[in-house]
């Protein structure tokens, strides 16, 4: 047994990938699923789609390596976060569509908390703020407007989980109601520094707590596979939320270490050490992973639209046919033409924390065409980047070592963008040569709870550079494109 089954079940796709006895990629295999916008602002899933993809995509990846599933040692497990569900404790049904983390529709229910003073108790509990990108308030939302619900929930009848959740629970046949530390960190509702869910939280959004999952270790043993899913049990050993999976896949274990994945989203986390850093420039302060009961604590900040401003260019604007033009497009772009996007299309993340205002372009002439559009799209990413790292390095500075940023996800394969990412930041960008981190940190984690996989130590050594980007843009005109991008974020917030 010498393969680990990562399971990555994203905002847009699931995906499966069988990483080999080194830890190489053996196979892969994805599906992209439909998304629900019933109304403005809202994003929904289908939990039906959730688990058919996923587990279509484990028994495709299964086949496509050519083994049996006796070779498989574990399963790990990582997922998009803060998307919540809430299903029926016998039947497994749910209760309504999975709500993304992308939804707005709790703004006024988090205002209204706000408004009441309860911000302060919610971000020294949790980490967080009072947004509606967190679990808590989806989940009030439901038992609030599903018939019956709250009812159901009081008698114990119902279950919430985020999406890690749900699937073990589906994995296991209902035999397993679990998540992890990180996950659990993400939901409105955990008490970081205690380590258990808070019942003063739970009450005040009137949310039964036996219907919220155990929260365990990222490297636990969470159940095994009904066996009837792949032709054995497979034991589930390591759950992490995507961005926490990605620190881990890179190696980010010391504090000041710093990652940023670019998704749908894109997530900067600052590793911060045993202690928990509280925010001063309305980041998150949230647990980077949790071994023997231990937890490591980190910065976060969160943009919302990152690669989603390409499919936006894609599916919205018809532009292009496939992400991949984008780079040439913006290679091609009229440099006289300085046309900035602010992507606020489900509001604004961090630093600036607004659900309401949405997407404007500033800048746009004649002449402006595709190839400016996919410079500007390309270059939003950039420049939300530095507002993170600004507000990172103001909260917390680790002492001595150069500002090195390491990235991936899907738009880091982008040189154009990454290179314009080094430039605007100021700062060197390192790309490993594995850019499927998130999938790789948690197959490392059930790896190394099977005894397949090296130790942390071990593990961070194998880290390997693919393509160091420095920066090239002078700082006079660095500092003049960052400046002009700040003045359009505020013209969208007073919007």
């Amino acid at each position: 047994m010498t393969f680990i089954l990562a399971i990555d079940q994203g905002t847009t796709s699931s995906r499966a990938i069988l990483f080999d006895a080194d830890m190489k990629i053996a196979a892969t295999a994805q599906e992209e699923f439909p998304q629900h916008f019933p109304d403005s602002g809202w994003v929904e899933h289908d939990p039906s789609d959730l688990w058919s993809t996923t587990a279509g995509t484990c028994r495709a990846v299964i086949e496509r390596a050519g083994i049996d599933a006796t070779a498989i040692a574990a399963i790990g497990i990582t997922n998009q976060r803060e998307t919540s569900l809430v299903w029926d404790r016998d039947t497994g049904q749910p209760i309504h569509n999975a709500i993304v983390w992308q939804d707005r529709r709790t703004a006024d229910i988090c205002r209204a908390l706000r408004d009441a003073g309860h911000e302060a108790m919610f971000t020294d509990r949790t980490g967080l703020l009072l947004d509606p990108y967190f679990s808590g308030t989806k989940l009030k939302w439901m038992l609030d407007h599903v018939d019956g619900a709250r009812e159901k929930a009081r008698a114990g009848q119902l279950l919430f989980g985020t999406v890690d959740s749900y699937l073990i629970w589906k994995l296991t046949g209902g035999k397993v109601h679990a998540t992890d530390a990180t996950n659990a960190a993400r939901t409105l509702l955990y008490d970081i520094r205690k380590g258990r869910w808070s019942q003063t939280i739970c009450d005040l959004l009137d949310i039964p707590i036996d219907m919220l999952p155990e929260v365990r270790d990222c490297a636990a043993d969470f159940g095994t596979t009904r066996p009837d899913l792949f032709g054995r049990e497979i034991p589930i050993l390591g759950v992490a939320g995507d961005q926490q999976a990605a620190t881990i896949g890179q190696a980010c274990f010391q504090p000041g270490m710093l990652k940023s994945t670019y998704g749908t989203g894109c997530f900067a986390l600052l590793n911060t050490g045993d202690t928990p850093v509280a925010s001063q420039n309305r980041l998150l302060t949230t647990i980077a992973y949790q071994f023997d009961g231990r937890p490591t604590y980190a910065l976060e900040g969160s943009i919302f639209i990152a690669g989603a401003v390409v499919q936006w260019l894609r599916d919205g604007l018809k532009l292009i046919r496939e992400a991949g033009e984008t780079q040439p497009l913006a290679e091609a772009a009229d440099p006289t033409q300085n046309v900035i996007l602010v992507p606020a299309f489900t509001g604004l993340g961090a630093p600036y924390w607004n659900a309401e205002c949405r997407g404007a372009i500033f800048g746009l002439t004649r002449g402006t065409g595709p190839a400016e559009f996919a410079r500007a799209a390309l270059e939003s990413v950039g420049f939300q980047t530095r507002d993170l790292l600004e507000a990172m390095h103001a909260d917390w500075t680790p002492d001595g070592g150069d500002r090195v940023l390491r990235v991936d996800g899907g738009m880091s394969a982008s040189n154009w963008a990454m290179q314009f990412l080094s430039d605007i930041i100021g700062a060197p960008v390192d790309r490993p040569e594995v850019l499927e981190t998130t999938a790789l940190g948690a197959a490392w984690l059930a790896g190394m709870r099977a005894g397949v996989y090296p130790d942390q130590a071990e593990f961070a050594k194998t880290w390997a550079l693919e393509h160091q980007f420095t920066p090239a843009m002078p700082a006079d005109q660095r500092e003049t494109r960052y400046a002009a991008w700040k003045q359009a974020v505020q013209a969208t917030l007073s919007l």
